[in-house]
Protein backbone atom coordinates (compact mmCIF):
# COMPACT_ATOMS: atom_id res chain seq x y z
CA UNK A 1 0.00 0.00 0.00
CA UNK A 2 1.12 3.84 -0.78
CA UNK A 3 2.05 5.96 2.09
CA UNK A 4 -0.04 8.85 2.06
CA UNK A 5 1.97 11.39 0.43
CA UNK A 6 -0.19 14.12 0.99
CA UNK A 7 -0.28 13.92 4.56
CA UNK A 8 3.21 12.91 5.19
CA UNK A 9 6.37 14.69 4.64
CA UNK A 10 9.02 12.77 2.26
CA UNK A 11 11.42 12.22 4.94
CA UNK A 12 8.53 10.38 6.80
CA UNK A 13 7.45 8.19 3.92
CA UNK A 14 11.22 7.23 3.63
CA UNK A 15 11.47 6.65 7.48
CA UNK A 16 9.02 3.96 7.19
CA UNK A 17 10.04 2.74 3.91
CA UNK A 18 13.19 2.03 5.38
CA UNK A 19 12.32 -0.56 8.31
CA UNK A 20 11.50 -3.21 5.68
CA UNK A 21 14.71 -1.85 3.20
CA UNK A 22 17.21 -5.03 2.62
CA UNK A 23 19.95 -5.18 4.21
CA UNK A 24 23.62 -5.39 2.38
CA UNK A 25 23.45 -9.15 2.88
CA UNK A 26 19.78 -8.86 1.66
CA UNK A 27 21.01 -7.26 -1.28
CA UNK A 28 23.36 -9.60 -2.28
CA UNK A 29 21.01 -12.35 -1.48
CA UNK A 30 18.25 -10.46 -4.01
CA UNK A 31 20.86 -9.34 -6.85
CA UNK A 32 22.73 -13.13 -6.72
CA UNK A 33 25.62 -11.18 -5.86
CA UNK A 34 29.09 -13.11 -4.20
CA UNK A 35 30.27 -12.24 -1.40
CA UNK A 36 33.10 -10.54 -2.54
CA UNK A 37 30.72 -8.22 -4.86
CA UNK A 38 29.37 -6.28 -2.16
CA UNK A 39 30.91 -3.67 0.12
CA UNK A 40 28.48 -2.67 3.52
CA UNK A 41 28.56 0.82 4.27
CA UNK A 42 26.43 0.78 7.31
CA UNK A 43 22.44 0.48 5.88
CA UNK A 44 24.05 0.93 2.88
CA UNK A 45 26.45 -0.87 0.62
CA UNK A 46 28.74 -0.28 -2.76
CA UNK A 47 29.13 -2.62 -5.79
CA UNK A 48 32.48 -3.60 -6.62
CA UNK A 49 31.71 -3.22 -10.32
CA UNK A 50 34.93 -4.69 -11.88
CA UNK A 51 34.48 -7.83 -10.02
CA UNK A 52 30.41 -7.94 -11.22
CA UNK A 53 31.47 -7.01 -13.95
CA UNK A 54 34.16 -9.97 -14.87
CA UNK A 55 32.06 -12.17 -13.64
CA UNK A 56 28.71 -11.09 -16.29
CA UNK A 57 30.92 -10.30 -19.04
CA UNK A 58 29.01 -12.95 -21.26
CA UNK A 59 25.88 -11.91 -19.65
CA UNK A 60 22.95 -10.06 -22.64
CA UNK A 61 22.73 -6.75 -21.47
CA UNK A 62 18.96 -5.53 -20.21
CA UNK A 63 16.88 -2.95 -21.87
CA UNK A 64 18.51 0.34 -21.57
CA UNK A 65 15.71 3.30 -20.22
CA UNK A 66 16.83 6.90 -20.27
CA UNK A 67 14.73 9.59 -18.39
CA UNK A 68 14.51 13.40 -19.20
CA UNK A 69 12.03 16.13 -19.41
CA UNK A 70 10.73 19.19 -21.74
CA UNK A 71 12.13 22.66 -20.76
CA UNK A 72 11.85 22.78 -17.36
CA UNK A 73 10.18 25.69 -14.36
CA UNK A 74 12.14 26.25 -12.22
CA UNK A 75 10.66 24.21 -9.62
CA UNK A 76 11.82 21.22 -11.96
CA UNK A 77 9.47 18.67 -13.26
CA UNK A 78 10.26 15.47 -12.03
CA UNK A 79 12.23 13.49 -13.64
CA UNK A 80 13.84 11.78 -10.33
CA UNK A 81 10.33 11.24 -9.45
CA UNK A 82 9.16 9.79 -12.52
CA UNK A 83 12.69 7.70 -12.63
CA UNK A 84 11.88 6.21 -9.30
CA UNK A 85 8.33 5.89 -10.57
CA UNK A 86 9.01 3.94 -13.45
CA UNK A 87 10.98 1.66 -11.75
CA UNK A 88 8.43 0.95 -9.13
CA UNK A 89 5.60 0.68 -12.01
CA UNK A 90 8.38 -1.61 -13.97
CA UNK A 91 8.75 -4.00 -10.31
CA UNK A 92 4.51 -3.77 -10.00
CA UNK A 93 4.46 -6.06 -14.02
CA UNK A 94 6.93 -8.38 -12.33
CA UNK A 95 9.82 -7.53 -14.13
CA UNK A 96 13.70 -7.34 -12.87
CA UNK A 97 14.53 -3.22 -12.67
CA UNK A 98 16.92 -1.14 -11.10
CA UNK A 99 18.46 1.75 -12.18
CA UNK A 100 20.86 4.80 -11.71
CA UNK A 101 20.86 8.50 -10.66
CA UNK A 102 22.95 11.39 -9.90
CA UNK A 103 24.36 11.66 -5.98
CA UNK A 104 22.63 15.16 -4.75
CA UNK A 105 25.12 18.23 -3.49
CA UNK A 106 24.85 19.69 -0.40
CA UNK A 107 23.92 22.85 -1.89
CA UNK A 108 21.06 22.53 -3.69
CA UNK A 109 19.74 20.04 -0.58
CA UNK A 110 20.48 22.97 1.88
CA UNK A 111 19.40 25.74 -0.41
CA UNK A 112 15.84 26.05 -2.45
CA UNK A 113 15.86 22.75 -4.12
CA UNK A 114 16.28 20.29 -1.39
CA UNK A 115 17.06 16.97 -1.90
CA UNK A 116 17.05 15.29 -5.35
CA UNK A 117 15.54 11.67 -3.75
CA UNK A 118 12.27 11.94 -6.00
CA UNK A 119 9.42 12.54 -3.84
CA UNK A 120 5.80 10.98 -2.35
CA UNK A 121 5.55 7.32 -3.38
CA UNK A 122 8.11 7.76 -5.68
CA UNK A 123 11.60 8.14 -3.24
CA UNK A 124 15.12 6.90 -3.00
CA UNK A 125 15.60 5.84 0.09
CA UNK A 126 17.58 5.78 2.95
CA UNK A 127 17.20 9.50 1.86
CA UNK A 128 18.91 11.17 4.60
CA UNK A 129 22.19 9.12 4.30
CA UNK A 130 20.97 10.03 0.12
CA UNK A 131 20.97 13.74 1.03
CA UNK A 132 23.58 14.10 3.22
CA UNK A 133 26.89 13.01 2.00
CA UNK A 134 26.07 8.90 0.89
CA UNK A 135 29.29 6.87 1.20
CA UNK A 136 31.51 9.87 0.86
CA UNK A 137 32.11 10.17 -2.77
CA UNK A 138 31.53 14.00 -2.95
CA UNK A 139 34.15 14.58 0.13
CA UNK A 140 36.66 12.25 -1.99
CA UNK A 141 36.50 14.33 -4.62
CA UNK A 142 36.30 17.76 -2.73
CA UNK A 143 39.87 16.32 -1.32
CA UNK A 144 41.20 15.45 -4.48
CA UNK A 145 40.36 18.38 -6.48
CA UNK A 146 41.40 21.18 -3.75
CA UNK A 147 44.71 19.16 -3.04
CA UNK A 148 45.15 19.77 -6.69
CA UNK A 149 45.21 23.63 -5.84
CA UNK A 150 47.11 22.72 -2.74
CA UNK A 151 50.38 21.67 -5.42
CA UNK A 152 49.60 24.48 -7.26
CA UNK A 153 49.69 27.26 -4.55
CA UNK A 154 52.42 25.58 -3.10
CA UNK A 155 54.60 25.44 -6.35
CA UNK A 156 53.83 28.89 -7.25
CA UNK A 157 55.11 30.53 -3.72
CA UNK A 158 58.38 28.34 -3.73
CA UNK A 159 59.16 29.29 -7.01
CA UNK A 160 58.80 33.02 -6.30
CA UNK A 161 61.09 32.26 -2.99
CA UNK A 162 63.53 30.23 -5.02
CA UNK A 163 66.29 30.33 -7.81
CA UNK A 164 66.04 27.63 -11.12
CA UNK A 165 68.92 25.61 -8.53
CA UNK A 166 67.43 25.68 -5.47
CA UNK A 167 64.31 24.99 -7.26
CA UNK A 168 65.25 21.46 -8.85
CA UNK A 169 67.13 20.50 -5.86
CA UNK A 170 63.95 21.01 -3.61
CA UNK A 171 61.63 19.86 -6.40
CA UNK A 172 63.42 17.39 -8.38
CA UNK A 173 61.55 18.99 -11.21
CA UNK A 174 62.88 22.03 -13.24
CA UNK A 175 60.93 25.50 -13.13
CA UNK A 176 57.13 25.26 -14.03
CA UNK A 177 57.06 29.27 -14.22
CA UNK A 178 52.97 29.21 -13.99
CA UNK A 179 51.88 32.55 -14.96
CA UNK A 180 49.24 33.51 -12.10
CA UNK A 181 46.72 35.52 -14.24
CA UNK A 182 46.17 32.26 -16.26
CA UNK A 183 45.14 29.85 -13.25
CA UNK A 184 42.28 27.78 -14.46
CA UNK A 185 41.19 26.03 -11.17
CA UNK A 186 40.03 27.02 -8.42
CA UNK A 187 39.11 25.22 -5.18
CA UNK A 188 35.67 23.40 -4.60
CA UNK A 189 33.44 23.02 -1.33
CA UNK A 190 29.51 21.30 -1.51
CA UNK A 191 27.72 24.78 -0.46
CA UNK A 192 25.92 27.00 -2.16
CA UNK A 193 28.42 30.31 -0.87
CA UNK A 194 27.93 33.45 -3.71
CA UNK A 195 30.74 34.81 -1.08
CA UNK A 196 33.21 32.67 -2.68
CA UNK A 197 32.80 33.32 -5.92
CA UNK A 198 36.35 35.37 -6.56
CA UNK A 199 38.24 35.75 -3.53
CA UNK A 200 42.34 36.74 -3.22
CA UNK A 201 44.62 34.14 -1.49
CA UNK A 202 47.90 34.11 -0.07
CA UNK A 203 47.87 37.35 1.93
CA UNK A 204 50.00 37.84 4.29
CA UNK A 205 54.36 37.18 4.15
CA UNK A 206 56.15 35.39 1.66
CA UNK A 207 55.92 32.20 3.70
CA UNK A 208 51.49 32.70 3.59
CA UNK A 209 51.64 31.33 0.05
CA UNK A 210 50.88 33.32 -3.38
CA UNK A 211 48.97 36.37 -3.52
CA UNK A 212 46.18 36.07 -6.61
CA UNK A 213 42.58 36.31 -7.24
CA UNK A 214 40.96 32.33 -7.35
CA UNK A 215 37.70 31.41 -6.72
CA UNK A 216 35.41 28.58 -5.93
CA UNK A 217 32.94 26.62 -7.59
CA UNK A 218 30.66 24.10 -5.90
CA UNK A 219 31.69 20.42 -5.82
CA UNK A 220 29.74 18.90 -8.44
CA UNK A 221 31.04 21.25 -10.87
CA UNK A 222 34.91 20.03 -10.33
CA UNK A 223 36.36 18.88 -13.54
CA UNK A 224 36.66 15.43 -11.16
CA UNK A 225 33.00 14.97 -10.65
CA UNK A 226 32.76 15.26 -14.67
CA UNK A 227 35.57 12.21 -15.15
CA UNK A 228 34.03 9.95 -12.64
CA UNK A 229 30.74 10.47 -14.80
CA UNK A 230 32.70 8.95 -18.07
CA UNK A 231 35.22 6.54 -16.80
CA UNK A 232 35.44 2.76 -17.50
CA UNK A 233 37.67 1.84 -14.76
CA UNK A 234 40.37 1.98 -12.65
CA UNK A 235 42.89 3.12 -14.73
CA UNK A 236 41.06 5.03 -17.14
CA UNK A 237 40.19 6.93 -13.69
CA UNK A 238 44.34 7.57 -12.83
CA UNK A 239 45.38 8.39 -16.42
CA UNK A 240 42.30 11.18 -16.62
CA UNK A 241 43.36 12.86 -12.99
CA UNK A 242 47.21 12.99 -14.61
CA UNK A 243 45.82 15.15 -17.68
CA UNK A 244 43.95 18.07 -15.88
CA UNK A 245 44.71 21.25 -16.74
CA UNK A 246 45.21 23.37 -13.52
CA UNK A 247 46.78 26.69 -15.39
CA UNK A 248 49.24 27.82 -18.08
CA UNK A 249 52.82 28.59 -18.06
CA UNK A 250 53.96 32.02 -18.88
CA UNK A 251 54.99 30.78 -22.19
CA UNK A 252 51.27 29.60 -23.06
CA UNK A 253 51.48 25.87 -22.80
CA UNK A 254 49.31 24.21 -20.31
CA UNK A 255 50.27 23.13 -16.83
CA UNK A 256 48.94 19.79 -15.89
CA UNK A 257 48.13 17.53 -12.85
CA UNK A 258 50.82 15.03 -14.02
CA UNK A 259 53.29 18.16 -14.13
CA UNK A 260 52.77 18.59 -10.09
CA UNK A 261 53.01 15.12 -9.51
CA UNK A 262 49.80 15.05 -8.24
CA UNK A 263 47.52 13.09 -10.23
CA UNK A 264 48.33 9.41 -8.69
CA UNK A 265 47.44 10.86 -4.66
CA UNK A 266 44.45 12.36 -6.30
CA UNK A 267 43.46 8.41 -7.79
CA UNK A 268 44.21 7.64 -4.12
CA UNK A 269 41.81 9.89 -2.96
CA UNK A 270 39.79 9.03 -5.30
CA UNK A 271 40.47 5.31 -5.02
CA UNK A 272 36.69 4.38 -3.83
CA UNK A 273 34.19 6.42 -5.74
CA UNK A 274 34.45 4.14 -8.37
CA UNK A 275 32.16 1.88 -7.36
CA UNK A 276 28.69 2.71 -6.82
CA UNK A 277 26.22 2.95 -3.94
CA UNK A 278 23.70 0.61 -3.77
CA UNK A 279 19.76 2.03 -2.46
CA UNK A 280 16.28 1.41 -2.84
CA UNK A 281 13.53 2.96 -3.94
CA UNK A 282 10.07 2.70 -1.30
CA UNK A 283 8.79 -0.17 -3.06
CA UNK A 284 12.50 -2.09 -2.51
CA UNK A 285 13.78 -2.02 -6.19
CA UNK A 286 17.57 -1.46 -6.63
CA UNK A 287 19.22 1.99 -7.72
CA UNK A 288 22.53 2.69 -8.00
CA UNK A 289 23.65 6.49 -7.06
CA UNK A 290 27.23 7.27 -8.59
CA UNK A 291 28.56 10.59 -9.94
CA UNK A 292 26.59 14.03 -9.84
CA UNK A 293 28.16 16.42 -12.31
CA UNK A 294 26.75 19.87 -13.62
CA UNK A 295 24.31 19.46 -16.39
CA UNK A 296 25.71 22.58 -17.85
CA UNK A 297 29.18 21.88 -18.26
CA UNK A 298 29.46 18.10 -18.34
CA UNK A 299 27.15 15.47 -19.17
CA UNK A 300 24.50 16.13 -15.99
CA UNK A 301 24.06 12.35 -16.17
CA UNK A 302 24.77 9.40 -13.65
CA UNK A 303 28.06 7.39 -14.17
CA UNK A 304 28.61 4.96 -17.18
CA UNK A 305 29.78 2.79 -14.67
CA UNK A 306 26.65 2.67 -12.57
CA UNK A 307 24.72 1.95 -16.29
CA UNK A 308 27.16 -0.45 -17.33
CA UNK A 309 26.50 -2.45 -14.51
CA UNK A 310 22.97 -2.19 -14.02
CA UNK A 311 22.40 -3.53 -17.44
CA UNK A 312 23.78 -7.08 -16.33
CA UNK A 313 22.31 -7.27 -13.08
CA UNK A 314 18.58 -5.70 -14.07
CA UNK A 315 16.33 -6.88 -17.15
CA UNK A 316 15.45 -3.08 -17.19
CA UNK A 317 17.77 -0.45 -16.42
CA UNK A 318 16.10 3.06 -15.76
CA UNK A 319 18.96 5.98 -15.57
CA UNK A 320 18.08 9.55 -15.44
CA UNK A 321 19.59 12.72 -17.63
CA UNK A 322 20.04 16.03 -16.14
CA UNK A 323 17.63 19.18 -17.59
CA UNK A 324 15.44 19.29 -20.48
CA UNK A 325 15.91 16.73 -23.32
CA UNK A 326 17.87 19.82 -25.07
CA UNK A 327 20.63 19.71 -22.95
CA UNK A 328 20.56 16.31 -20.86
CA UNK A 329 19.17 14.09 -23.63
CA UNK A 330 21.68 15.70 -26.42
CA UNK A 331 24.81 14.93 -23.79
CA UNK A 332 23.44 11.63 -23.42
CA UNK A 333 22.73 11.08 -26.76
CA UNK A 334 26.06 12.16 -28.47
CA UNK A 335 28.69 12.42 -25.54
CA UNK A 336 27.50 9.22 -22.73
CA UNK A 337 26.17 7.00 -25.39
CA UNK A 338 29.23 7.48 -27.52
CA UNK A 339 31.72 7.06 -24.45
CA UNK A 340 30.22 3.73 -22.80
CA UNK A 341 29.52 2.27 -26.22
CA UNK A 342 25.51 1.40 -25.04
CA UNK A 343 22.14 2.06 -27.35
CA UNK A 344 19.81 2.94 -25.40
CA UNK A 345 15.80 1.37 -26.50
CA UNK A 346 13.74 3.83 -25.19
CA UNK A 347 13.61 7.93 -23.69
CA UNK A 348 11.01 8.82 -21.76
CA UNK A 349 10.50 12.84 -21.69
CA UNK A 350 9.03 13.78 -18.59
CA UNK A 351 5.90 16.15 -18.89
CA UNK A 352 4.33 18.49 -16.54
CA UNK A 353 0.86 20.65 -17.65
CA UNK A 354 1.79 23.22 -15.45
CA UNK A 355 5.64 23.73 -17.11
CA UNK A 356 3.49 23.74 -20.85
CA UNK A 357 1.26 26.40 -19.20
CA UNK A 358 4.27 28.87 -18.69
CA UNK A 359 5.63 27.68 -22.04
CA UNK A 360 2.45 29.13 -23.45
CA UNK A 361 2.82 32.84 -21.98
CA UNK A 362 1.81 31.97 -17.91
CA UNK A 363 3.29 34.07 -15.21
CA UNK A 364 6.58 33.87 -14.34
CA UNK A 365 7.50 30.84 -11.99
CA UNK A 366 10.10 31.15 -9.23
CA UNK A 367 11.76 28.67 -7.05
CA UNK A 368 9.81 29.41 -3.06
CA UNK A 369 7.11 30.98 -4.00
CA UNK A 370 3.82 29.58 -4.35
CA UNK A 371 2.48 28.90 -8.13
CA UNK A 372 -0.03 31.00 -9.43
CA UNK A 373 -3.37 29.62 -9.36
CA UNK A 374 -2.69 29.87 -13.63
CA UNK A 375 -1.40 26.54 -13.12
CA UNK A 376 -3.78 25.26 -10.58
CA UNK A 377 -6.86 25.78 -12.52
CA UNK A 378 -8.11 24.35 -16.00
CA UNK A 379 -6.79 26.70 -18.83
CA UNK A 380 -6.94 24.79 -22.24
CA UNK A 381 -6.04 27.88 -24.43
CA UNK A 382 -2.82 28.53 -22.17
CA UNK A 383 -1.83 25.00 -22.42
CA UNK A 384 -2.03 24.32 -26.11
CA UNK A 385 0.26 27.52 -26.68
CA UNK A 386 2.64 26.09 -24.48
CA UNK A 387 2.58 21.97 -25.57
CA UNK A 388 4.84 23.62 -28.62
CA UNK A 389 7.83 22.49 -26.47
CA UNK A 390 6.75 19.08 -25.62
CA UNK A 391 6.37 18.29 -29.17
CA UNK A 392 10.05 20.33 -30.09
CA UNK A 393 11.61 17.91 -27.58
CA UNK A 394 9.66 14.46 -28.90
CA UNK A 395 11.03 15.63 -32.60
CA UNK A 396 14.41 15.54 -30.95
CA UNK A 397 14.61 12.60 -29.50
CA UNK A 398 13.07 11.02 -32.66
CA UNK A 399 15.80 12.03 -34.76
CA UNK A 400 18.66 9.93 -32.28
CA UNK A 401 16.29 6.73 -33.03
CA UNK A 402 15.15 6.15 -30.37
CA UNK A 403 11.68 5.70 -28.93
CA UNK A 404 9.50 8.54 -27.46
CA UNK A 405 7.48 7.75 -24.44
CA UNK A 406 5.75 11.12 -23.22
CA UNK A 407 5.18 10.36 -19.78
CA UNK A 408 2.52 13.29 -17.75
CA UNK A 409 4.13 13.68 -14.48
CA UNK A 410 0.68 14.25 -13.02
CA UNK A 411 -0.52 16.82 -9.87
CA UNK A 412 -4.08 16.66 -8.61
CA UNK A 413 -5.07 19.90 -9.95
CA UNK A 414 -4.56 18.67 -13.35
CA UNK A 415 -8.19 18.02 -15.61
CA UNK A 416 -8.87 14.99 -17.48
CA UNK A 417 -9.31 17.81 -20.86
CA UNK A 418 -5.67 18.96 -20.08
CA UNK A 419 -4.46 15.41 -20.16
CA UNK A 420 -6.25 14.20 -23.37
CA UNK A 421 -4.84 17.29 -24.73
CA UNK A 422 -1.58 16.42 -24.19
CA UNK A 423 -1.66 12.71 -24.95
CA UNK A 424 -3.49 14.32 -28.23
CA UNK A 425 -0.56 16.28 -29.41
CA UNK A 426 1.90 13.90 -28.17
CA UNK A 427 0.88 11.01 -30.31
CA UNK A 428 0.35 13.12 -33.09
CA UNK A 429 3.95 13.74 -33.12
CA UNK A 430 4.68 9.98 -32.79
CA UNK A 431 5.29 9.22 -29.52
CA UNK A 432 3.64 6.62 -26.93
CA UNK A 433 1.66 9.05 -23.77
CA UNK A 434 0.98 7.43 -20.32
CA UNK A 435 0.06 9.42 -17.56
CA UNK A 436 1.45 8.23 -14.41
CA UNK A 437 0.82 9.10 -10.68
CA UNK A 438 3.91 7.74 -9.07
CA UNK A 439 3.86 10.65 -6.27
CA UNK A 440 0.66 9.86 -4.96
CA UNK A 441 0.43 6.25 -5.73
CA UNK A 442 4.05 4.45 -6.04
CA UNK A 443 4.47 1.95 -8.27
CA UNK A 444 0.64 1.46 -8.95
CA UNK A 445 -0.11 5.07 -10.45
CA UNK A 446 2.94 4.38 -13.16
CA UNK A 447 1.42 0.49 -14.48
CA UNK A 448 0.59 2.32 -17.43
CA UNK A 449 4.19 4.14 -17.73
CA UNK A 450 5.23 1.10 -16.98
CA UNK A 451 3.46 -0.72 -19.67
CA UNK A 452 4.15 2.19 -22.63
CA UNK A 453 8.00 1.73 -21.60
CA UNK A 454 8.13 -2.24 -21.96
CA UNK A 455 5.87 -2.33 -25.24
CA UNK A 456 8.53 0.53 -27.03
CA UNK A 457 11.70 -1.52 -25.71
CA UNK A 458 10.47 -4.29 -27.63
CA UNK A 459 11.02 -2.47 -31.21
CA UNK A 460 14.59 -2.17 -32.33
CA UNK A 461 15.68 1.18 -32.10
CA UNK A 462 17.43 3.23 -35.13
CA UNK A 463 20.23 4.74 -33.36
CA UNK A 464 22.80 6.77 -34.65
CA UNK A 465 24.61 10.39 -33.42
CA UNK A 466 23.69 13.79 -34.54
CA UNK A 467 27.28 14.01 -35.99
CA UNK A 468 30.55 12.11 -36.26
CA UNK A 469 33.76 12.69 -34.45
CA UNK A 470 35.52 13.79 -37.40
CA UNK A 471 33.01 16.81 -37.72
CA UNK A 472 35.03 20.18 -36.81
CA UNK A 473 33.98 22.04 -33.18
CA UNK A 474 32.23 24.90 -34.83
CA UNK A 475 30.19 22.79 -37.43
CA UNK A 476 29.54 20.17 -34.40
CA UNK A 477 27.96 23.70 -32.91
CA UNK A 478 25.94 24.51 -35.77
CA UNK A 479 24.71 21.12 -35.81
CA UNK A 480 23.31 21.26 -32.18
CA UNK A 481 22.24 24.68 -32.43
CA UNK A 482 19.83 24.25 -35.59
CA UNK A 483 18.97 20.86 -34.99
CA UNK A 484 18.49 20.32 -30.97
CA UNK A 485 17.55 23.82 -30.20
CA UNK A 486 15.85 25.65 -33.27
CA UNK A 487 18.16 28.27 -33.97
CA UNK A 488 18.87 30.13 -37.23
CA UNK A 489 22.78 29.95 -36.65
CA UNK A 490 25.20 30.81 -34.39
CA UNK A 491 27.06 33.79 -33.60
CA UNK A 492 31.08 33.76 -32.33
CA UNK A 493 32.95 36.47 -30.54
CA UNK A 494 35.83 36.87 -32.31
CA UNK A 495 37.61 35.57 -29.24
CA UNK A 496 35.80 32.30 -29.21
CA UNK A 497 36.35 32.05 -32.44
CA UNK A 498 39.93 32.40 -32.97
CA UNK A 499 40.25 30.15 -30.21
CA UNK A 500 38.11 27.92 -31.52
CA UNK A 501 40.21 27.71 -35.03
CA UNK A 502 43.20 26.83 -32.77
CA UNK A 503 41.24 23.76 -31.46
CA UNK A 504 40.42 22.65 -34.99
CA UNK A 505 43.74 23.32 -36.06
CA UNK A 506 44.81 20.91 -33.60
CA UNK A 507 43.96 16.73 -34.45
CA UNK A 508 44.24 15.82 -30.47
CA UNK A 509 41.24 18.37 -30.11
CA UNK A 510 39.19 16.23 -32.78
CA UNK A 511 38.38 12.92 -29.85
CA UNK A 512 37.17 15.65 -27.58
CA UNK A 513 33.59 15.69 -26.26
CA UNK A 514 31.39 18.35 -27.24
CA UNK A 515 29.99 19.87 -23.92
CA UNK A 516 27.41 22.96 -24.82
CA UNK A 517 26.94 25.24 -21.79
CA UNK A 518 24.00 26.93 -21.70
CA UNK A 519 20.76 27.45 -19.34
CA UNK A 520 18.57 24.94 -19.00
CA UNK A 521 15.41 26.77 -18.71
CA UNK A 522 15.10 27.83 -22.36
CA UNK A 523 15.54 26.34 -25.91
CA UNK A 524 17.88 29.51 -26.09
CA UNK A 525 20.57 30.92 -24.42
CA UNK A 526 18.27 33.01 -23.01
CA UNK A 527 16.49 31.52 -19.72
CA UNK A 528 13.55 34.71 -20.39
CA UNK A 529 12.70 33.29 -23.79
CA UNK A 530 9.53 30.16 -23.39
CA UNK A 531 8.09 28.01 -25.33
CA UNK A 532 9.92 27.40 -28.85
CA UNK A 533 11.48 30.32 -30.03
CA UNK A 534 11.99 31.12 -33.90
CA UNK A 535 14.23 33.30 -35.57
CA UNK A 536 17.05 33.49 -33.18
CA UNK A 537 21.37 33.36 -32.89
CA UNK A 538 22.98 31.08 -30.60
CA UNK A 539 26.14 33.49 -29.24
CA UNK A 540 29.48 32.03 -28.02
CA UNK A 541 31.87 33.40 -25.99
CA UNK A 542 34.25 31.26 -24.95
CA UNK A 543 35.15 27.53 -25.01
CA UNK A 544 36.28 25.82 -21.71
CA UNK A 545 38.54 23.22 -22.36
CA UNK A 546 38.62 20.32 -19.79
CA UNK A 547 41.68 18.13 -20.48
CA UNK A 548 41.07 15.29 -18.15
CA UNK A 549 37.43 14.62 -19.30
CA UNK A 550 37.91 15.60 -22.56
CA UNK A 551 35.46 18.06 -22.76
CA UNK A 552 35.31 21.34 -25.09
CA UNK A 553 32.70 23.66 -23.63
CA UNK A 554 31.61 26.15 -25.96
CA UNK A 555 29.72 28.63 -23.77
CA UNK A 556 26.46 30.19 -24.80
CA UNK A 557 25.59 32.98 -21.81
CA UNK A 558 27.36 32.96 -18.44
CA UNK A 559 27.01 30.09 -15.94
CA UNK A 560 28.03 30.42 -12.60
CA UNK A 561 29.88 27.32 -11.10
CA UNK A 562 28.85 28.37 -7.54
CA UNK A 563 25.66 28.74 -6.57
CA UNK A 564 24.05 31.39 -4.46
CA UNK A 565 22.11 30.56 -1.20
CA UNK A 566 18.58 31.86 -0.62
CA UNK A 567 17.10 34.24 1.97
CA UNK A 568 15.07 31.86 3.19
CA UNK A 569 17.06 28.17 2.34
CA UNK A 570 15.86 24.59 3.42
CA UNK A 571 18.69 24.28 6.09
CA UNK A 572 16.39 26.30 8.20
CA UNK A 573 13.99 23.32 8.23
CA UNK A 574 16.81 21.00 8.42
CA UNK A 575 17.05 19.56 12.20
CA UNK A 576 17.70 16.27 14.19
CA UNK A 577 15.54 14.58 17.06
CA UNK A 578 17.61 14.72 20.04
CA UNK A 579 16.16 11.86 21.65
CA UNK A 580 16.79 9.54 18.58
CA UNK A 581 19.42 11.11 16.20
CA UNK A 582 17.08 10.92 13.30
CA UNK A 583 17.22 13.76 10.85
CA UNK A 584 14.26 15.56 9.97
CA UNK A 585 12.82 18.17 7.82
CA UNK A 586 14.67 16.90 4.67
CA UNK A 587 12.15 17.68 1.86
Amino acid sequence: MPYDAVKMKDWQISEAAEKNMPTPEGWREKLGLQKDEIIPFGRLARIDFLKVMKRLEKKPDGKYIEVTAITPTPLGEGKSTTSVGLMEGLGKLGLSVGGALRQPSGGPTMNIKGTAAGGGNALVIPMTEFSMGLTGDINDIMNAHNLAMVALTARMQHERNYNDEQIQRLTRMKRLDIDPTRVEMGWIMDFCAQSLRNIVIGLGGRMDGFTMQSKFGIAVSSELMAILSIVRDLPDLRKRLGEITVAFNKAGKPVTTGDLEVGGAMTAWMRNTINPTLMSTTEYQPCFVHAGPFANIAVGQSSIIADRVGLKLFDYHVTESGFGADIGFEKFWNVKCRYSGLTPHVSVLTTTIRALKMHGGGPKVVAGIALDPAYTKEDLKLLEAGVANMVHHVNTIRKSGINPVVCINCFHTDTKAEIAMVRKYAEEAGARCAVSEHWAKGGEGAIELAEAVKEACQEKPKFEFLYPMEMKLRQRVEKIAKTVYGASGVNWTPEAEAKAKMLEADPKYDAYATMMVKTHLSLTHDPALKGVPKGWTLPVRDILIYSGAKFLCPCAGTISLMPGTSSDPAFRRVDVDVKTGKVEGLF
